[in-house]
């Protein structure tokens, strides 16, 4: 969750300092196996019990939705901000 607002946020910096951005995707919709490490590490905004295949959204994918429902969201405090040198 905390990856979402820090990258939207520095999308939306971005954004205001001329940066011709026309969407953001989330990496991976679905946990899925990954070549450099198998099943361990869970990328998708939905996560997958292999054993049985169920799919459970998770606090990432109900946080896309809302910002996708609500065009937009309330900016994270600094310290979960990107503090990287802006353009």
């Amino acid at each position: 969750l905390r990856f979402f607002r820090a990258h939207l946020s520095a999308v939306h910096a971005a954004r205001h300092h001329g940066a011709n951005v026309r969407g953001y995707f989330a990496w991976s919709l679905l946990d899925n196996f990954e070549w450099a490490f198998g099943y361990t590490k869970r990328f998708g905004i939905v996560r997958v019990d292999y054993a049985t295949q169920q799919r459970t959204i998770k606090s990432s994918g109900r946080f896309f939705a809302k910002v996708i429902a609500d065009r937009g969201f309330e900016a994270p405090p600094a310290e979960e901000q990107f503090a990287g040198e802006t353009f």
